[in-house]
């Protein structure tokens, strides 16, 4: 597995920290309830990096405005698109794995394996609005912006790459009954 897996589901309960930061959340225990929970977490990932983007297109126009900015746009708009493009995966993404809503029962590693890769999803939020900041901070200071770019780019292609291993997780769970 890669590296990203490994520190993915090395994290121990993620579900108390999924209850805490999504409202309603309960999990994926209850069959009827796999749906809606899958859906909630996603819903919840989008709007939070809809919110991020929506920073991200001020910090760009400050960019574009500061001496040497419009160099660097590539570069950003390449990381924006990365980041739209995890945004409108999460968002629309089909709710989860059929398989996986019709299983009745599945086992708790399996399901802490899941928990993880959703946590994992918050996470990445966090660590965008650190990215933000860090970048902000480099245009507002006109110094290592170049750095602060690569930073949020790296971020975004990791997000990426977590999201469809989270979806492999969920195929392989069905696989698995």
């Amino acid at each position: 597995m890669s590296d990203l897996y490994e520190r993915i589901v090395s994290q121990r309960d993620a579900l108390p920290g999924l209850m805490k930061r999504i409202p309603g959340f309960t999990g994926y225990l209850d069959l009827t309830a796999r749906r809606a929970a899958d859906r909630m977490i996603r819903d919840h990932v989008s709007a939070e990096v809809a919110t991020r983007l929506a920073r991200m297109a001020q910090i760009g126009k400050r960019l574009v405005d500061t001496e040497g900015g419009l160099s660097k746009m590539s570069d950003f708009e390449s990381a924006r698109t990365k980041w739209q493009t995890y945004h409108d995966r999460v968002k629309a993404a089909a709710p989860g794995y059929q398989g996986f809503f019709e299983l009745k029962k599945v086992d708790a590693m399996a399901l802490e394996h899941l928990y993880s890769f959703d946590e994992a999803q918050l996470r990445f939020v966090d660590r965008l609005d650190e990215a933000l900041t860090a970048l902000d901070s480099a245009v507002r200071e006109n110094s290592g912006v170049t750095d602060a770019i690569d930073s949020l780019d790296q971020l975004a292609v990791e997000a990426n790459e977590a999201f469809k291993l989270r979806d492999d997780v969920i195929t392989q769970i069905a696989q698995d009954k």
